[in-house]
């Protein structure tokens, strides 16, 4: 990556460790370089307690991402995602099941209490929480923590949750870690978050553990408690360096709009971030992947069912067109093959479908509903997943419906149920 030397101007922490001088170390670290990667100096301030040019970048940081404070992380994202809980002063938090392990951890070691709340799924890929489905859980809660963008690069509807909160009284805080990229935007998790992370070295030209956490007014001196309770005393100047230069770079626009139309080209799943392309391969997808990977061509993650491919501002046409040409040969050579999920399940005609053994049938999707008779409502309705609990209480049943029986080869009755093909 070619540095913009304009931006490295604006840069308090590299013009710093630019000026300073190579010396005798008889500090840390251990390998004793003693001039770009070093400590807590006489001129390098204090990261746990900055006044000087620490102080004026985060300052500058804070500006930049429209927040009364900004807390430069080099834990990445998961030091603010504690530090904002903490200061969040919540005992019970509202949080989308598809929320960062960090999130769980966070409030399963300062003895949050949490409302999980389910994410639909939409052909493996888990969709945003509606405003209105977060409303209906709200009784009691008193943070709601969103993820935003997703690592599908879905949008939640932040203007809406955000008007929920305030009705409510109850802060919005938001884990960004994908979302740096938007930085500058009305898209941005400033315009509606009270704590928000930018997981900068994410979506922006940074070092990797390079993150922001930011807050408003009310919420700023909380969050300082809290950064400064999960935020290392060892923090990398060279790291701390690339996150300034990070949050202060400019946007390409022309690598954005040349992205987008990329996308657009070859069919990416429609999301609302530039940033991420996603595209379906189904039961192929780990070939796909490993095909990609042959090519030269390493996506940010695979599902199994979906690949990801994650772009910024410093990816290149070039990089783009061989993505292409590439991207097209392995559609051809591994086509979709759809991996049968409850979710996908419902609404698809055509799909074939089989009688198995009741007995071993645990884990596969029911095609028609069965159930004990009386009640005569179905203990496992078509599309759903058929579990051991299932399994048992059908075969204790004397009476039931939407199963057969059958006689196998020894002249013994077994009861089978249908479901779809995998």
């Amino acid at each position: 990556m070619k540095l913009d030397q304009k931006t490295l101007k604006e840069c308090r922490i590299y013009k710093m460790l630019e000026k300073s001088k190579q010396h005798i170390s008889f500090h840390t670290p251990g390998h004793k370089v003693g001039k770009w990667d070093i400590t807590e100096l006489s001129f390098s301030d204090n990261l746990s307690a900055p006044t000087g040019v620490l102080a004026e970048a985060e300052r500058d940081i804070a500006e930049e991402l429209g927040a009364a404070r900004s807390f430069i992380s080099t834990d990445g994202s998961t030091m603010g995602v504690f530090a904002m809980i903490y200061a969040s002063g919540a005992c019970k938090l509202l949080i989308p099941k598809n929320s960062h392990k960090s999130v769980y951890n966070a409030c399963y070691i300062m003895g949050k209490r949490t409302v999980v709340v389910n994410n639909d799924v939409l052909d493996g890929i888990p969709q945003p929480l509606s405003p209105d489905r977060i409303s209906s859980h709200l009784e009691g809660v008193e943070a709601v923590l969103i993820t935003y963008p997703d690592y599908y690069g879905n949008l939640s509807d932040l203007w809406a949750i955000k008007k929920l909160c305030e009705k409510k009284g109850i802060p919005l805080l938001v884990d960004g870690a994908h979302g740096s990229a938007f930085k500058g935007s009305e898209l941005h998790a400033s315009r509606f978050a009270d704590m928000w992370v930018d997981g900068v070295h994410k979506g922006l030209p940074c070092l990797t553990q390079g993150a922001v956490v930011s807050a408003n007014e009310k919420y700023a001196e909380a969050l300082a408690e809290g950064v400064d309770i999960f935020r290392t005393t060892s923090p990398n100047y060279l790291l701390m360096a690339s996150v300034e230069y990070a949050v202060k770079s400019r946007a390409n626009e022309k690598i954005e709009r040349a992205i987008i139309k990329f996308k657009e080209k070859t069919g990416a799943y429609q999301n609302g971030d530039w940033t991420k392309a996603v595209y379906s391969f189904g039961k192929n997808a780990f070939a796909a992947q490993k095909y990609l990977e042959k090519k030269g061509i390493y996506p940010e993650f695979c599902d199994g069912d979906n690949i990801m491919f994650y772009f910024s501002r410093e990816t290149k046409k070039s990089e783009l067109k061989k993505l292409k040409r590439v991207l097209y040969r392995a559609k051809k050579k591994f086509p979709p093959s759809l991996r049968l999920t409850p979710e996908n399940v419902q609404g698809r005609k055509g799909l074939e479908i089989e009688e198995v053994p009741l007995e071993g049938s645990e884990g596969r999707i029911c095609a028609v509903a069965c159930g004990l008779f009386p009640p005569c409502t179905p203990l496992v309705a078509s599309g759903e997943r058929v579990t051991a609990d299932s399994v048992e209480k059908l075969m204790q049943a004397e009476n039931f419906f939407g199963l057969t029986v059958r006689t196998d080869e020894d002249g013994e009755s077994v009861r089978c149920i249908q479901v779809f093909k995998d």
